[in-house]
């Protein structure tokens, strides 16, 4: 029987790993569950799966979690503190799918620990790439890619070289807004925007994935997780979402992954490695599927991988505000506060307004990511 604690548990990657452990009850012991504010779904889970621990980041919420966990051996915490005690605490395997930024301190956390983190939140890697790989290398902690464009990079990469790899090409949906045209976009609102073609995510990254800034963080997560160099990464559009992604070799040998659009399978991927485990997906029907199609991102419309790349290329602390503003203006959109072609807008005004230095510490980092959320808010405020 193998340890696991999910960090970010009541969340669409927690979903989908928890559906995985319920099928393999007898192979799994939960260590610790986390949420941001869900206490009813979040003790529901911990008492499932006989938690050790159950801990909600508003600290508002300890109350309920409490009462909902009364009766049980399982300890209730809340709070940042105690989000980071749970990603330290020892397991074999920790899932690190809290969203965004909120996700960094306890997913290093876990890589302190020296065993095997799965990684979900590309945030925490974008806005801290250099410090988590190096903290990586301290611990010998073993860092398995979770989205399912790294996790397919990964499986392509098994057993090679990066030095014989020509080119690694991350593939993109394109979103909701694939096909519309400039004009529509200004009126898109995000009702429209979280309702992804082919994938069932939260509301923070689905907005991502229209405006493709989801790819563009993958983009620079890549850059981290498998080091070719900037001038040896590029994104494709695929509007099936059947190629997760794709290396090309220089012998001209291209090794393709291809998979249901569900999350379940890179998940179980991580989870198994380096075996492999069942899965209830479905079987690829490639006959049904008719075709696969591909083609050239449109950085016009969608400028949003562009900004990723230069970030990529700036390195230091550029990624973390990069991030940082994005996180920013998504919320804004959310609230109906922010026009769905201002977010990728905003976040180059950001990008524009300081020049940041190289964080070398997750101190630094987390420093720099609440300058820019702060320098974000002021630039958009009305004059």
């Amino acid at each position: 029987m193998r340890s696991i604690s999910i960090l970010g548990a009541t969340g669409s990657i927690g979903a989908s790993t928890l559906d995985l452990i319920r099928r393999n009850r007898d192979q799994w012991r939960v260590v610790a569950l986390t949420a941001n504010s869900n206490a009813a779904e979040l003790a529901k889970l911990a008492r499932e799966f006989s938690a050790e621990v159950a801990v909600v980041a508003d600290e508002g919420c300890l109350p309920a979690l409490r009462e909902s966990l009364s009766g049980t051996s399982i300890a209730a915490m809340a709070g940042s503190a105690a989000l980071i005690e749970a990603g330290a605490r020892p397991a074999d395997v920790t899932v690190a799918a809290i969203v965004g930024c909120a996700g960094l301190a306890p997913t290093m956390a876990a890589i302190a620990q020296g065993r095997t983190v799965a990684l979900a939140n590309k945030e925490a890697l974008v806005s801290a790439g250099e410090v988590m790989t190096a903290a990586v290398a301290r611990s010998g902690a073993t860092l398995l890619p979770v989205d399912s464009e790294h996790n397919a990079i990964f499986q392509c990469l098994a057993g090679n070289d990066l030095a014989h790899v020509r080119w690694i090409t991350l593939t993109a949906s394109g979103g909701p807004f694939r096909d519309w045209p400039a004009e529509r976009l200004a009126h898109a609102t995000p009702a429209e925007a979280v309702k992804h073609p082919n994938w069932a995510m939260g509301a923070k990254i689905s907005v991502d994935s229209a405006t493709m800034m989801n790819k563009g963080l993958e983009y620079i997560e890549a850059f981290h997780l498998f080091p070719v160099g900037t001038e040896r990464l590029r994104i494709i559009v695929h509007p099936q979402s059947i190629v997760h992604s794709m290396v090309e070799y220089r012998d001209g040998s291209t090794l393709a992954q291809l998979g249901p659009s569900d999350m379940r399978v890179p998940i179980a991927s991580a989870l198994a490695w380096p075996a492999r485990m069942d899965t209830p997906c479905a079987p690829l029907d490639l006959a049904a599927i008719g075709e696969l199609t591909f083609r050239s991102p449109d950085e016009t419309r969608f400028p949003a991988t562009r900004l990723a790349r230069e970030a990529a290329a700036a390195g230091g602390g550029v990624p973390a505000v990069l991030n940082a503003a994005n996180e920013v203006a998504v919320a804004a959109f959310l609230d109906g506060k922010l026009a769905f072609t201002r977010i990728a807008a905003q976040v180059e005004e950001t990008l524009g307004a300081f020049a940041p230095g190289v964080p070398a510490t997750l101190e630094e980092v987390i420093a720099l990511d609440a300058e820019a959320r702060a320098r974000t808010r002021e630039l958009m405020e009305p004059a």
